[in-house]
């Protein structure tokens, strides 16, 4: 193997034509070492030995329950195997080593809840982190909402000597802050590299991307995504901006090149979501793909996708490192799925993009205070993966009367409109186009498997009364919350309904989420007094409303006179998506070209297929896996619960089966004593009145007699 240096410098040659490539040697991709199947998060095994001749013999080799209550969190978790075992994490953020072959538990490591009330848990993280120190003992990484915490891997002992606080050194008031590990981070040598995940909108906390000792948890380095004073990009900011904006955060996770020392975040909106009259400028580094070098976290290059984000455009994967065919030449690069449907190539060593870029100009924003970018950037190609104009439902002429009775007077749909007074659809929606669960790429063919949500949201911006005029729970409620959970607390869109809360939760659990938020929901600790906040939380547990003295209420150096007036669906009268559809797709994609090779419908809506309408598509999170074997595995649908294998060349269905509950997160493929396996979460969706589960499915062909 040549030193990196060296093989730069072979490259460079290699692309100035005057030497001839030989084939490099090729990576083992038998095994899922880390979220994403390796550091490059390719989503790829090499592994032949299921294949579209024999996949239909597949069959339920074993199921494991973690034994946690389904209610307790999400579990969307990926698999990781290392040191001869798989490693799995629980809905309550529990850390499970179990045999690979049997499914039989070795041992099992549960945290306590944060502040010691065992009703409530921050749930899994997208998957697990693995580190082996230099005397080969491994340690593996979970998360219980804000803390990071190390356990033995050979033993699930807990290293007391390990403890990362995520709300710890972000320049703020810790107590006031929130930050969570939704999606594992990259480890490199001695360093485990970590964004996080918060609210929203304001009050928030940033999202600076930081590297900590994998022995102590102690922190090595921090990059900040929203630049302090003297840094890169301080000038796409108000002045004072660092000091209380909050997002631009890597909550994807981190992808690892581990020859270059270079790491790669791809990150989400600044906050808040919808109104940015407090973050005049384009926002750097938000929904932006860095590239930092993985020692230090000095910035290398970056390209900011969205500029001054109005419309929830996060990235919502990390960057997979892949390697493509340029004019004849090879060329390592960075993928970027995202939520509009788009894919970027960029070379992985200058940032330069692959494909030709376009400027697109935008509408001047009519709210008042918001300055909208006057362009956005769109590549040229690939193709994008998901349609890009919205079409109405012809499902039944009911249904199309329907919907057009909903957007009659609404602005139409057009991509880079910012959001305003009236209501106006979102299309690709708020979540995708491009999720979480990435895309797979194939680097013996070039192509990349995208899966992709084809549902229409709309947005508008209301103006609630002002914060110091606030004077009781519900006047709070109505400002801070309903815009998520409702006006009648019973939820909207993806957000869970608040209705019977008290009777899930204590008062104590309930005050420390509005307290310090969780997940996508900001805290609010600086955004009302103590007093305040204990109002709104006995107001969401049992409804109790009760008037406030305001006179000694905190102001706010930033700007809250517009919120989203929800996160609502368009849904025609039987509740199926607005659009037309497909409501779900998978695509392949040629790289090399740009151009699609095969998309088809992804998913179904049970009632709907019970009535013979199979092809319809449907909402769908977590991502698929492409093998050498010739298929493409996939879980991810919400609604049918099934777990479906596509001959990749094709996208032929070849199989299916139906899984306990649904299987929102990305399988994992890896060979154990020379038998192929597919292991599924079955976690279920995200809202917890729907069918949730707790354990994990491995699949294989019939054991040799």
């Amino acid at each position: 193997m040549l030193p990196p240096v060296m093989k730069h410098a072979l490259l460079a040659v290699l692309a100035a034509g005057t030497l001839t490539a030989c084939a490099e040697p090729k990576r083992d991709y038998s095994g899922w070492g880390a979220y994403g199947g390796g550091p490059e998060h390719l989503r790829y095994s090499s592994l032949t030995r299921i294949t579209p001749q024999n996949v239909s013999a597949l069959r339920v080799a074993w199921t494991y329950d973690t034994g946690a209550d389904p209610r307790s969190g999400l579990m969307h978790s990926t698999p990781l195997l290392a040191d001869g075992r798989l490693f799995v994490a629980g809905p309550d953020a529990s850390i499970h080593a179990i045999h690979p072959e049997t499914g039989a538990r070795i041992w099992r490591y549960a945290p306590p809840a944060p502040g010691g009330d065992n009703t409530y848990f921050r749930g899994a993280p997208r998957g697990l982190m693995y580190w082996r120190d230099a005397a080969g003992k491994g340690r593996v990484y979970g998360v219980n909402g804000r803390l990071v915490y190390a356990v033995d891997a050979a033993s699930g002992a807990l290293i007391p000597d390990f403890r990362i606080d995520l709300r710890q050194d972000l320049g703020r008031d810790p107590a006031t802050q929130d930050a969570e590990l939704g999606s594992p981070g990259a480890v490199y040598k001695d360093l485990i590299i970590l964004g996080t995940r918060m609210g929203e909108s304001l009050p928030t906390s940033p999202g600076h991307i930081r590297a900590y000792d994998a022995r102590t948890g102690a922190l090595r380095w921090t990059f900040h995504t929203i630049p302090h004073p003297g840094e890169f990009g301080y000038d796409t900011w108000p002045k004072d901006a660092w000091q209380y904006s909050g997002g631009a955060n890597a909550w994807s996770g981190a992808s690892l090149d581990e020859a270059r020392g270079i790491v790669f975040v791809s990150t989400g909106s600044a906050a808040s979501d919808f109104y940015g009259a407090d973050r005049v400028g384009d926002n750097l580094f938000a929904n932006s793909v860095i590239a930092l070098k993985a020692e230090t976290g000095v910035r290398i290059w970056h390209q900011q996708i969205t500029r001054h984000d109005l419309w929830d455009r996060d990235l919502p994967a990390p960057p997979s490192l892949v390697t493509v065919t340029r004019n004849g030449h090879r060329v390592d690069a960075v993928l970027q799925t995202t939520k509009s449907g788009h894919i970027w190539l960029f070379n992985r060593e200058t940032g330069e993009p692959l494909f030709p870029v376009d400027e697109v100009k935008t509408a001047v924003s009519d709210v008042p205070g918001e300055v909208a970018a006057p362009a956005q950037r769109v590549p040229r190609l690939p193709v994008p993966f998901a349609n890009q104009q919205f079409t109405i439902t012809q499902r039944t002429p009911a249904a199309t009367a329907f919907v057009e009775k909903q957007i009659k007077g609404l602005d139409p749909h057009a991509a880079f409109v910012p959001p305003s007074r009236r209501r106006q659809i979102i299309y690709p929606g708020f979540d995708g186009g491009g999720e979480w669960g990435g895309s797979a790429f194939d680097p013996e063919t070039e192509r990349v498997y995208v899966n992709a949500n084809e549902v229409p949201w709309m947005v508008r911006l209301i103006e609630p009364p002002a914060r110091e005029d606030l004077t009781s729970a519900s006047q709070f409620y109505a400002v801070f919350c309903a815009s998520c959970h409702g006006k009648d607390r019973r939820g909207t869109g993806d957000f869970p309904s608040l209705v019977g809360v008290g009777e899930r939760m204590s008062d104590l659990t309930v005050l420390d989420r509005i307290t310090h938020g969780g997940n996508r929901m900001p805290g609010f600790a600086a955004a009302m007094e103590a007093v305040a906040l204990d109002a709104l939380t006995r107001y969401v547990r049992i409804g109790e409303d009760v008037r406030l003295d305001r006179s000694a209420a905190r102001a706010q150096p930033f700007n809250m006179r517009f919120r989203n007036d929800g996160w609502p669906q368009l849904r025609d009268d039987g509740g199926y998506p607005g659009s037309a559809p497909p409501w779900g797709t998978l695509t392949a994609i040629d790289l090399t070209s740009g151009q699609h090779v095969w998309r088809i419908p992804f998913g179904e809506y049970p009632a709907l297929a019970a009535q013979g309408q199979r092809s319809t598509g449907s909402e769908n999170y977590g991502g698929p896996v492409v093998t050498a074997g010739g298929l493409v595995f996939i879980g991810a649908t919400v609604l049918d619960r099934k777990f479906r294998a596509f001959d990749k060349a094709t996208g032929a269905l070849l199989w299916e089966t139906t899984l306990p509950a649904a299987g929102l997160g990305t399988p994992a493929v890896y060979d154990a004593n020379g038998r192929q396996f597919v292991v599924t979460p079955a976690g279920g969706p995200r809202n917890a009145g729907e069918n949730r589960g707790a354990s994990y499915v491995a699949f294989a062909l019939p054991a040799a007699p």
